[in-house]
């Protein structure tokens, strides 16, 4: 029988990728740097292939290492699962959460299911606003954790994903051609509308704003009916619609980060759990629909790993 994978090593080696560096990963695993590439050789030594390759003075993750890093993610988390479900001292009271509609719908579902295993002694109260509403409650101590659309420029929050931001229409109705462009957004300070307006502002390509709204149902249903086009997360990609490129006149748009913002004075072992459990479930979420619902070429579209958000968002 094959010897198990030794989840030390495996934590150790997600580290590496999250960070992108040997040496970050043995600050954050508190080892030195030497124990650290002991591990990974060891971890290549029992997988029997190359995990690692050089790029440039760094190491980046081969297929290989890309396709176990999956399964050290799964193990991980299971384990924590495991450990938490016989834990004697379990955490217990009210954690209030905030989160804007359209993250509550693709992200929130495997989020609760997979805390309240682990805390079933916690109750979850959820709020869904916008990211600026949201912050102005975690301002006055309202919330104790909000998933929000990282901004910098406006709040602080530390990035647990990013992904492409996709310019959306219906497969189903085509756009006329040679025409100003509808479009379907939030209110005037959602940052995704403010995105999408700058860009065709840029372009010269003309539009105007048809729908209005918070809830992302209703830009999804305006969406769906050939109503108009919009801009959406690629997770939050529904089927029957077509993802817009360059090639159909819509210009790039910068990735959009996914950040969690966490109450002062909250308590560590609370925030530590919940903050676990958003982390990995993000981790976890792949696009809803895959390349053959869309008429729009989804599979192009690279998710980025998280260990070089910094490198491809510096100058955002």
């Amino acid at each position: 029988m094959a010897a198990p994978l030794d989840l030390d090593q495996l934590q150790t080696f997600v580290a590496i990728a999250d960070t992108g560096s040997f040496t970050r990963a043995a600050e954050r695993v508190f080892k030195t740097q030497s124990a650290v590439s002991m591990q990974m050789r060891r971890l290549e030594e029992r997988i029997g292939k190359a995990l690692f390759a050089k790029d440039g003075r760094g190491n980046r993750l081969t297929s290989e290492g890309e396709k176990l890093l999956n399964y050290a993610r799964r193990m991980i988390r299971l384990n924590n699962e495991a450990v938490a479900a016989f834990d004697d001292n379990r955490l217990e009271g009210t954690l209030r959460i905030g989160t804007p509609d359209d993250y509550a719908d693709r992200y929130m579902p495997e989020i609760i299911v997979r805390f309240a295993k682990t805390h079933p002694n916690v109750e979850l109260f959820i709020v869904c606003e916008p990211s600026v509403d949201l912050a102005e409650k975690m301002a006055r101590g309202e919330l104790d954790i909000a998933l929000v659309t990282h901004n910098p420029r406006i709040r602080a929050s530390d990035v647990v994903r990013t992904e492409p931001l996709c310019w959306v229409s219906s497969a189903n109705h085509p756009l006329p051609e040679n025409a100003s462009v509808p479009l379907a957004v939030g209110k005037r300070d959602c940052g995704w509308r403010q995105a999408a307006c700058s860009a065709l502002d840029a372009t010269g390509k003309e539009y105007n704003i048809l729908f209005t709204s918070w809830s992302s149902t209703v830009v999804a249903a305006a969406v769906l009916a050939g109503m108009a086009v919009s801009v959406l997360p690629e997770s939050a990609l529904r089927s029957g619609m077509k993802v817009l490129t360059q090639a159909d006149g819509f210009p790039a748009l910068a990735p959009v980060q996914i950040g969690i913002m966490k109450r002062p004075g909250l308590s560590p072992s609370l925030s530590t759990a919940i903050s676990n459990h958003i982390t990995a479930c993000l981790d976890n979420i792949t696009p809803q629909v895959t390349g053959d619902d869309l008429d729009g070429d989804l599979k192009g579209l690279a998710r980025i790993p998280r260990a070089r958000q910094n490198q491809l968002l510096s100058g955002w």
